[in-house]
């Protein structure tokens, strides 16, 4: 199989054109979620992508939306792949899936088991972590005690913005904050024992 890079869809009637994924609705109920080989670092998006990887990032979205359905509910109904009623070109197809419509909670929540990246950025500068002071004498790459909630901002366009658990409960009430939370925490635990018991 060639390898092949796709930057942007140009099916009919686009919806909406994220930093890497393009969606485009299928009926009342159903959207069609592909994702692209764009690459998004540090909210930007560069202008060349990796052949093939909206494939992979769709196969490995698939397999933990699988994996985690027990812990909580997720909008994927079928990868396009398996839908050739819909005529959508192989290429895309490979890439995409299509999902339930839902009302989007706008925060990225963010699970940290280790101090690594912005995390560790700010670390070295202060002891903290999004503000929470942490244990002195981490080094990059050292787990935390236990794993951290560092919720943000999930932004149209630009830069994600950190944000306290308190402003998440402030703008979804406290009860669906915590249960965000919670769930968050579950499911990369999960995944986490899940990967280790496979030596990853």
């Amino acid at each position: 199989m060639t390898l092949t890079t796709i930057h942007e869809t140009n099916l009919p009637n686009l919806m909406y054109r994220g930093k890497v994924r393009d969606t485009y609705p299928i009926d009342d109920e159903t959207l069609l979620m592909v994702a692209t080989d764009r690459i998004s670092a540090f909210d930007v998006v560069l202008p060349t992508g990796i052949p093939d990887k909206g494939a992979v990032l769709n196969g490995i979205s698939a397999f933990w939306f699988e994996k985690t359905s027990h812990l909580v509910p997720n909008h994927l109904t079928e990868m396009a792949v398996d839908r050739p009623d819909l005529d959508i070109p192989d290429e895309i197809a490979r890439r995409a899936m299509l999902v339930k419509k839902a009302d989007r909670i706008d925060v990225e929540c963010v699970v940290r088991g280790f101090i690594t990246g912005s995390a560790w950025s700010e670390y070295r500068k202060s002891g903290t972590v999004q503000g929470k002071p942490m244990p002195t004498g981490l080094r990059d790459g050292d787990p935390f005690p236990e794993v951290l909630f560092t919720p943000t901002t999930k932004a149209e366009v630009g830069h994600d913005e950190n944000m306290s658990f308190e402003e998440v409960a402030d703008m979804v009430g406290q009860e669906m904050a915590e249960r965000l939370r919670d769930t968050t925490i579950e499911v990369y635990e999960y995944a986490r024992d899940y990967a280790q018991e496979r030596g990853i």
